[in-house]
């Protein structure tokens, strides 16, 4: 009997050769004869040929399944792998109900496609995200309900967080931000120091509180208007009534641990702080030469005492590169502040501007742009004008440029003086946090919510949100731009300027990792990941109540790969 078949011949540095064969036996020998040559054939259709001549029945796949619909799913599965490793639920509440799905959707749904609740509801279901976590008959009115439920959890899930995160002695990091408004009646919404550059907007103020690598534990909304130092011993008492910690090290910038502040927390046993000091007291020190600046010519931190804090350490430091950057700002802020009023004394010498008091106020609103006003002389009278800079003071203070000062209760035996300058670095953690909380990936912005409770739920879901996000970037790290090289952070230069490695400068450069896979943003990461998509099948001509299922697209190299980070996160 004569049998067709496949022979793949393997070829010493070609591709193999692919032949079509009979063959048939001739006594105790086989016989074979070669029909044709199939090389230049993909290899999935030499496989199906294989399979035909084998006796399968091939057929169209549109003939054994037809696709019903299709959502996007590997995003999804991303979040929610991460969610399952943290135990995100349960840190919501421990038993399951649909507020507790709600939640956990809201916050899955903000790290991937960041929205207003109406449109939650209608982008999700584009996603595996509602049928997985059974959600898809939730309206926005469901969600404002869940958040208010959520709202009511928020110290429970603090303190399982600062559970996870804070231990006794531990760093805690604090910073405020603010953010606007859109609209003028809820309650917390005031005008203070705007730092999102919104004139005439009124805002709210929140702050953030996170363990010493800038993970999130909790977070407070206070009223626009408040101050900085107002909102700081709430969070000793969060740290040390809610959260139990008897001991522990607090960070704060200068604006928020100083003066008062500083003789409160002094007389909290248990609690330590670093901060740093404003730029009029390190004037001071240098003045008094408690400061020599000529030590920085040998070194760029050195630590010293002084009988103005005592039983406090200060550390001197000085950065170059800061000391340049400073200048040069400085020095483009008079010269743009010199041409504004070179145009203003051109008005009064040619008449179009008079009256000491009109002139003054015109002079005010030029100096005052720039805020360099102290760095120049002015000569106002009713029908004159002139001005000079005065280099004297622009020398004084360019003598300081570079130098800041950290100033610390904790004793050199706890950190020594370059850990207590890395220690407070950290706090740029914090304010990482808030740009993204602020920016594209989270928007905490612009604010609609008029009830105030929906104000500080809608803070503490993107707080979640950016809890699971920070886990998963620890996890890409590798796939992502990102610099992988955590533990050198530990031992660098703590006054230097911050350097990527040489590894995360290649990705940056060649947009490839080391593996040679490409590198990506975490947006585009998860953009990739999207493509894997999840398919609803039936039998073709079946009917309506006939039973479908499902079929997700395989993932590539790089979609498996996140995935496995994901679950090798540590819990």
């Amino acid at each position: 009997m004569v049998v067709m078949h496949i022979d793949i011949v393997p070829n010493r540095g070609s591709k193999p050769a692919v032949l079509l064969r009979e063959s048939w036996r001739e006594g105790k020998r086989v016989r074979k004869r070669t029909l044709a040559n199939l090389s230049s054939l993909p290899m999935e259709q030499v496989q199906a040929i294989r399979r035909i001549l084998k006796g399968e029945r091939l057929a169209p796949a549109d003939e054994l399944f037809e696709v019903m619909d299709s959502v996007h799913h590997g995003h999804v599965q991303a979040v929610l792998g991460t969610m399952d490793r943290l135990r995100f639920a349960k840190l919501i509440a421990s038993r399951r109900s649909p507020q507790r799905d709600l939640i956990v959707a809201m916050v899955a749904a903000r790290v991937l496609e960041p929205d207003s609740k109406l449109a939650t509801t209608r982008w999700w279901h584009s996603t595996s995200l509602p049928e997985l976590l059974e959600v898809s008959g939730a309206d926005e009115d469901d969600l404002y309900e869940a958040m208010d439920w959520l709202l009511t959890r928020q110290g429970h899930i603090e303190k399982k967080l600062a559970v996870r995160h804070l231990d006794e002695g531990s760093v805690a990091l604090y910073d405020l931000s603010s953010s606007y408004f859109e609209g003028e009646t809820c309650s917390l919404a005031a005008r203070g120091h705007n730092r999102d550059g919104k004139k005439g907007k009124k805002q709210v103020n929140w702050g953030l509180l996170t363990d010493g690598r800038g993970c999130p534990v909790a977070i407070s909304v206070f009223r626009g208007n408040t101050s900085d130092t107002k909102t700081l011993m709430p969070q000793v008492e969060k740290l040390r009534g809610d959260f139990g910690l008897s001991e522990l090290v607090l960070v704060g910038d200068r604006g928020m641990i100083s003066g008062r502040q500083i003789e409160e927390l002094s007389g909290i046993e248990g609690v330590s702080w670093i901060t740093a000091l404003r730029t009029d007291a390190i004037k001071k020190l240098v003045e008094g030469e408690a400061i020599q600046l000529d030590l920085f010519d040998e070194r760029n931190l050195f630590e010293l005492t002084h009988p103005d804090y005592p039983g406090e350490r200060l550390v001197a430091c000085r950065n170059p590169e800061l000391a340049k950057l400073r200048r040069h700002k400085r020095l483009d802020l008079i010269e743009a502040t010199t041409r504004e009023l070179d145009k203003v004394r051109r008005m009064v010498e040619r008449g179009r501007l008079k009256g000491e008091d009109d002139i003054g106020v015109r002079v005010g609103r030029v100096v005052n742009k720039y805020k360099v006003a102290k760095h120049f002389d002015l000569d106002i009278a009713d029908d004159r004008f002139d001005f000079s800079v005065n280099d004297e003071r622009v020398a004084a203070e360019a003598a300081l440029d570079g130098i800041y000062v950290i100033r610390t209760c904790v004793p050199a035996e706890r950190l020594d003086a370059e850990d207590t300058v890395r220690t407070y670095k950290e706090l740029s953690r914090v304010e990482r946090g808030f740009r993204t909380m602020k920016g594209v990936d989270l928007q905490v912005r612009p604010i609609h919510h008029r009830k105030a409770d929906r104000v500080r739920a809608h803070f503490l879901l993107c707080m979640l949100a950016w809890y699971v996000r920070w886990h998963m970037e620890a996890a890409w790290r590798e796939l992502l731009f990102h610099d992988e090289d955590q533990a050198a952070k530990e031992t660098r230069d703590p006054v230097a300027p911050a350097v990527r490695s040489d590894g995360a400068l290649d990705k940056i450069h060649t947009k490839r990792r080391a593996d040679g896979g490409r590198a990506h943003s975490f947006r585009t990461l998860l953009k990739d990941l999207a493509t894997v998509v999840r398919n609803r099948c039936r039998r073709p001509g079946a009917d309506d109540e006939e039973q479908t299922f499902d079929l997700t697209t395989r993932p590539n190299e790089d979609q498996q790969k996140a995935y496995d980070l994901i679950a090798a996160l540590p819990v």
